[in-house]
């Protein structure tokens, strides 16, 4: 990168006549990336083989959906393959997402497909409906990309600020005022009030401004292309539909001086192309920001005139370049009268600039700046005319209705007793007589069926409590949102999870820390690891909550006689609750809490499922299971881009359930319709809550996940301690199958740095030998005459063993996703659609739930 000359003027506040300027001529050339105003979103649509998607919008179901290139792993060799290859590499956060492009056999074809990736990004993003924008953004920002803040729509000659896809990012940082504290912030950053720092340029330049503005930003410990640039694959390409876009990125500092550049949060924008021709988003940058650079020549300074008289809020400031050999930096202010002040000597070297920059950016966030949340920027964004992707119709209206359930939340442990009274001690106790019918555990009588005579009439008393409770306020209310139109209802469920962690975030954010620390420092305390996890269950509230609510007053319903009111008014709950799984929510299998399934609702839920599939609904299964705080979820999000609850410390609780569909053109070779997944609550050593039993319960969802599976991945947590034990219960589960040593198992070692071959070999021999030596111990293996491994799974240690390694490259919060995750990842989910193509056909959702039935009653 060659910079030709920098000076830097400070415009405060408002404008006036420019000061005298020192340049001298100089022969540099001055390259940009070259702008096209002329409309042309239709011609790129269609070469892109989106122009139906304008219309008809791209959806999260469709592009999840497994295809043939799921399975092959080809790269894109035309130019309407490129969509598909970069929203499938994004979601499953490949970190080369951006770098897509076309692989044909000819340069000159290969050239004329060639595409900006901002031009492609800018063109799924018109293309695609609000929550694939939403899960977009999240995926990018999880990647360290920037976001679109601006997205402008040359065809209708529209810009919209994308307010509703930026909800779902959440951060934890340590500003300086907690970094001596190590106390930490998380925050939804589209509320988070923090300054925001905006770059943009004047005419051409002869440099490239992302490129600066990445190395501005990243910390020391490692590099990041934050924003794309011309100096990256495709990016000297000319853009022609991502003129006048505003990303958006942040800077969040970690407490640690040694590696944070900033010490205060900032959010960073940057426009592209010129501010001659894209002044509204220039204006709006002005309003909303607390600094505003502007990259130009100094040529160009007559242009500032234009501004006098305006109402800036923000501080502008110039970076100006001669292409010559005096380069100049000028504090210019207008305000009570004109001064210009020389501050800069020469700087030779493009690096020389980071330093004056980085220092006038923390003078900026010093001097105590204008802070303003994403939020509350869409009422300027409305007064400039500009869009706020959240303002139809469906957004509000389902806006409103999740009002209607928020407002009874004070307390969110109240709200569960009161509201969501169903689930409560009622349902634990009746699952514990569930599970006491069949295991006799308390029968101090010796005629069981006498006992269990009583079971039964004690559950039933239960079934009419819970029947008295009826439907609460908030869940009518919930069932009102729920019933709206398709669109309606997502709008619904999103804004109410969002809601819901907004509420019980402080208390389970500071309880998961505990829970956490205390697993590492003292997991021998198993009496405070019981206590805080009780706590955390109480005052956590999310969608499952409400889920489970529906199932519990269904199952209750379901003991009413036929034609009752309160039997009719829920009657359609499964095949609302099969639609909304079909549409990307999980659904729980297993009640965490309750230790239980809610075997008829569960089962009513994927009946009606089979119909909306028109009964085509073969099903094939892959489950993970294994060590607690391994990254099941995250493994199975990655690989997939589903969306599995993630959250630190203390994980999912039971199982819960997701289903992908698979293309029409791959059925017959894949063998079904669809895959299920199952992610599982962590295998744990010790007793989680007081008196449930959990050890068994871990040993249950295990063993019901390796039954229902066609393949089994199991997640170690590396370096952990317990991880035999974790292993024991892993082949004990494998061994109560009646087809033993048939079912596919992967075992993926977490947090693990890939090895060189003869030092995985040898590692692969040692992980053989230990379940061995766990298989030869076990007495119930003696008794069943299994002796070693490939008697209990199929399993070969060259191909079924991975080491992953952690998903963050560096330090958070500034940490991207790694290079190596992403890739081993990938590689894992081509190796597992492998083995389920080779795998033996299954029935459909139907016979799946015979399944289910059957295995839970004999578990």
């Amino acid at each position: 990168v060659n910079f030709s000359s920098f000076t830097i003027h400070s415009i405060v506040k408002s404008f006036g006549e420019s000061g005298e300027l020192s340049v001298q001529k100089g022969l540099a050339t001055s390259t940009s990336t070259s702008m096209n105003t002329e409309p042309c979103l239709g011609e790129l649509l269609s070469k892109l083989g989106l122009a139906e998607q304008y219309e008809n919008k791209l959806t999260i179901s469709t592009v999840l959906e497994i295809n043939q290139n799921d399975i092959s792993g080809h790269k894109p060799e035309s130019a309407n393959s490129l969509p598909e290859a970069f929203v499938k590499r994004l979601i499953t956060l490949d970190t080369n997402t951006r770098s897509v492009h076309c692989l044909s056999h000819n340069v000159d074809t290969d050239k004329k497909n060639a595409i900006n990736p901002l031009d492609l990004s800018t063109a799924i993003f018109l293309c695609s409906d609000g929550f694939l924008q939403q899960d977009m953004v999240l995926k990018m920002s999880l990647c360290q990309f920037a976001v679109p803040l601006l997205l402008p729509n040359q065809e209708q000659r529209e810009i919209t600020m994308m307010l509703w896809s930026m909800r779902e990012i959440v951060q934890t940082f340590s500003p300086s005022i907690q970094a001596f504290s190590k106390m930490s912030c998380e925050e939804r950053m589209v509320l988070s009030d923090v300054p925001l720092v905006s770059f943009v340029r004047l005419g051409r330049t002869a440099f490239s401004k992302s490129e600066l503005l990445n190395r501005l930003f990243s910390n020391n410990q490692h590099y990041h292309d934050t924003f794309y640039h011309r100096n990256m694959e495709c990016g000297d390409v000319p853009r022609k539909i991502s003129e006048g876009l505003v990303e958006i990125t942040w800077y969040l500092p970690c407490g640690n001086k040694k590696i944070d550049k900033f010490t205060e949060p900032v959010a960073v924008a940057n426009l592209r192309g010129d501010i001659k021709a894209f002044d509204l988003q220039f204006s709006f940058l002005c309003q909303t920001s607390a600094a505003v650079y502007v990259f130009c020549d100094e040529s160009e300074a007559d242009y500032f005139k234009n501004l006098e008289g305006r109402d800036v809020k923000a501080d502008v400031i110039l970076i100006s370049s001669v292409q010559g050999k005096t380069f100049t930096l000028k504090t210019v202010q207008v305000k009570p009268s004109f001064k210009a002040t020389n501050e800069s000597q020469r700087r030779k070297n493009p690096m020389e600039l980071l330093e004056p920059l980085h220092k006038s950016i923390s003078k900026v966030l010093e001097s105590s700046p204008n802070k303003v949340s994403i939020a509350n920027m869409a009422k300027t964004a409305r007064d400039f005319g500009i869009l706020v992707d959240e303002d139809s119709d469906e957004c509000q209206s389902a806006k409103k209705n999740v009002n209607k359930v928020t407002r009874y939340i004070t307390d969110t442990s109240v709200f569960k007793a009161t509201q969501l009274p169903s689930q409560g001690q009622v349902w634990k106790a009746i699952s514990w007589i569930e599970n006491e019918y069949w295991r006799l555990r308390n029968n101090k009588s010796k005629n069981k069926e006498d006992y269990r005579e009583s079971l039964k009439t004690k559950e039933k008393d239960l079934r009419q409590k819970q029947q008295r409770f009826e439907k609460s306020p908030a869940m009518s209310d919930f069932l009102h949102g729920v019933v709206t139109s398709e669109v309606q209802r997502y709008y619904f469920l999103k804004w109410l999870e969002i809601d819901l962690e907004n509420v019980s975030w402080d208390h389970v954010s500071r309880l998961q820390n505990q829970y956490k620390e205390i697993c590492q420092k003292f997991p021998q305390d198993e009496e405070k690891i019981a206590d805080i996890d009780k706590q955390i269950s109480d005052v956590s509230l999310c969608l499952k909550h409400f889920f489970r609510e529906c199932g519990q007053l269904y199952e209750c319903s379901n003991s009413l006689p036929e034609h009752s009111r309160q039997r009719k008014t829920m009657e359609n709950l499964p095949a609302l609750h099969a639609q909304m799984l079909l549409d990307g929510f999980p659904v729980e299998l297993v009640d965490g809490d309750a230790s239980n399934i809610p075997i008829k609702w569960i089962t009513d839920v994927l009946t009606e499922l089979h119909n909306l599939m028109h009964s085509s609904s073969k099903v094939k299964v892959i489950a993970v299971i294994g060590s607690e705080n391994s990254g099941k979820s995250t493994l199975l999000n990655s690989m997939f881009g589903v969306r599995f609850a993630v959250s630190r410390g203390r994980g999912t609780r039971g199982a819960f359930i997701q289903l992908i569909n698979v293309h029409k053109d791959i059925k017959v070779e894949l063998g079904c319709d669809c895959i299920m997944l199952i992610d599982t609550e962590g295998l744990k050593p010790h007793q989680m809550v007081e008196n449930d039993h959990s050890h068994e319960r871990d040993k249950e969802v295990a063993s019901l996940a390796v039954a229902l599976s066609d393949i089994t991945i199991v997640s170690l947590a590396k370096g952990n301690s317990r991880e035999e034990d974790v292993l024991e219960i892993v082949l004990q589960a494998f061994t109560r199958l009646k087809d033993k040593g048939e079912k596919q198992c992967h075992i993926v070692c977490s947090n693990m740095a890939d090895l060189p071959a003869a030092e995985k070999r040898k590692s692969n021999t040692v992980l053989v030998q230990q379940l061995n030596k766990i298989i030869q111990k076990d007495v119930n293996m003696k008794k069943a005459n299994i002796t070693k491994i490939s008697e209990v799974m199929k399993f070969d240690p060259e191909t079924c063993c991975w080491n992953i390694p952690p998903l963050r490259c560096g330090t958070p919060p500034m940490a991207p996703v790694s290079g190596d995750y992403s890739k081993i990842v990938h590689t894992l989910k081509t190796r597992l659609l492998g083995d389920l193509r080779k795998s033996k056909e299954r029935g459909d959702l139907t016979q799946f739930v015979k399944r289910l039935e059957r295995v839970w009653k004999t578990l």
